[in-house]
């Protein structure tokens, strides 16, 4: 087992136990809601969403808003990509949506006037950035006449970029438009990578955007790899680590390749006996945490790193971190309202999904209704293990007796099946469990969604998770 840690004193270490990971990694949720998205139905629809709107409205507590809007487009495909998207040349597809995307905004910001203010804003895809200048503009000037933004300073408005579709002048016009937050899509800086899985990316083309957002005086600036690319190895991803490091983002997430080319169609372009193996997966796991942390970055969890003074980093540290559909969020106490194809929505205590095709999108629209295709009003054991998961995924530490303050259970009794899962894995070293708290220990981190799977009753019906093994990802 290796430990890490950084040079700066509040970064954490992590713990790096191959062989135990190798033991207990199995497919499993990530956990960006519980319940997870598989388990919303039919039966929750466009009255039901209504009804929570109303419900919100009527306690009359103003809240910030968090809004998200998917933007489904691409130029050109990318074969290990897994988002929905529209990989298309003709520009009229997005104008189209646009007009549609816009009439939803508007349904939605009526629902909420007067309620709120957006804090937080995020248009992930696709490609946002496939939109034009002039399309950019009148999107954002739509959302700010529906709805009231929080100034600069107190805001988080990101934009996910493809280094390949802006200038560095874009970059500048996009931080006039009242974006803060960049997310730049990396994913290797190796050419035989990015040949391997049709995105070639000049290094030049992807600093040029960091160097811009830096003169653009962004509040953060972020990067996304990947491990586990066809012709990756420990060679081209210490090299990739290299350049990423010496660029000095503020944020840095590295997800693992999850190949599954029966839900995913570009997957199956992929030469699959060019992918590394698990061995070699995990030795470049093991590199990026030991390269990240040696450079003073923060693990947050799961596949993400910050800079300690990061406003992720703080917010881990000051216990206020949250998960949601778009990763770690600093805003735990925002509602989520979504638009666009197969956007997921979370207000008050439901979720609700938007239907994930073109054609569906707009017959609703049409129809004067939002595009709300399925759905899931929480009971009380949802809401206490969206809790319970939530602060684990966040905090890696449990205190018992707020869920007993929150919740009108006894923690031992109500989850004494759980409890007894877990001291499997206090055995193993993941965790220790006493009265008062449960704390995820440094090699724990790293495994924190099979911690809490234990917690997720929806898994009971399938302990092994074999009688649908092709819907989750590897949990490491």
């Amino acid at each position: 087992m290796t430990a890490f840690a950084s040079s700066h004193p509040v970064t954490p270490l992590i713990a790096f136990d191959a062989q135990l990971i190798r033991k207990l990694n199995q497919l499993g949720p990530r956990y960006t809601s519980y319940p997870t998205a598989d388990r919303f139905t039919d039966a929750f629809d466009y009255g039901d969403y209504l009804q929570t709107v109303a419900n919100t409205r009527s306690r009359g507590t103003m809240q910030p808003l968090s809004l998200y809007l998917h933007i489904p487009f691409c130029d050109t495909v990318c074969y290990y990509c897994g988002c929905n998207k529209i990989v298309t040349k003709d520009r009229s597809k997005a104008a189209t949506y646009l007009g549609y995307l816009k009439r939803e905004i508007e349904m939605q910001g009526k629902l909420f006037s007067g309620m709120t203010q957006i804090e937080q804003l995020h248009f992930g895809g696709g490609t946002p950035t496939y939109l034009s200048d002039e399309q950019m503009a009148g999107l954002m000037a739509h959302l700010r006449h529906w709805f009231r933004f929080a100034p600069d300073n107190i805001g988080e408005y990101s934009i996910e970029v493809d280094p390949r579709t802006v200038t560095p002048q874009r970059v500048h016009i996009l931080r006039a438009l009242g974006f803060n937050r960049i997310s730049l899509g990396v994913q290797d800086f190796n050419p035989e990578v990015q040949k391997a899985v049709n995105r070639i990316q000049p290094e030049e083309q992807t600093m040029a955007v960091i160097n811009a957002a830096r003169e653009a005086r962004y509040r953060s600036i972020s990067i996304d790899l990947i491990y586990g690319l066809p012709k990756q190895s420990l060679i081209t991803m210490a090299e990739t680590l290299d350049k990423v490091i010496a660029a000095d983002p503020d944020r840095i997430a590295i997800y693992n390749y999850a190949h599954m080319p029966h839900l995913f169609k570009p997957q199956r372009r992929i030469n699959e006996q060019e992918l590394p193996g698990s061995d070699a997966k995990l030795e470049m796991m093991f590199l990026c945490i030991r390269r990240l942390t040696e450079a003073g970055y923060v693990y947050i969890g799961m596949d993400h790193f910050a800079k300690p003074e990061d406003d992720l980093a703080v917010a881990q540290r000051q216990g206020r971190l949250h998960r949601n559909f778009q990763g770690y969020s600093t805003h735990s106490n925002a509602d989520l309202v979504s638009c666009g194809v197969s956007a997921i929505s979370a207000v008050g205590d439901t979720y609700s999904q938007n239907v994930k095709t073109l054609d569906a999108y707009y017959e609703s629209i049409d129809k004067n209704e939002l595009p709300i295709a399925r759905g899931i009003k929480l009971k009380m054991d949802d809401a206490l293990r969206r809790t319970v998961i939530q602060r684990l995924m966040c905090n890696f530490e449990l205190p018992i007796e707020a869920i007993e303050v929150a919740y009108p259970i006894t923690f031992a009794s109500y989850f004494a099946l759980e409890l007894e899962k877990l001291q499997v894995l206090a055995g193993d070293g993941l965790l220790t469990i006493d009265a008062e708290r449960l704390v995820v220990t440094l090699k724990g981190r790293l495994l924190i969604r099979n911690i809490c799977m234990v917690f997720d009753h929806y898994l009971k019906d399938r302990p092994a998770m074999e009688s649908q093994p092709l819907r989750y990802s590897k949990t490491i």
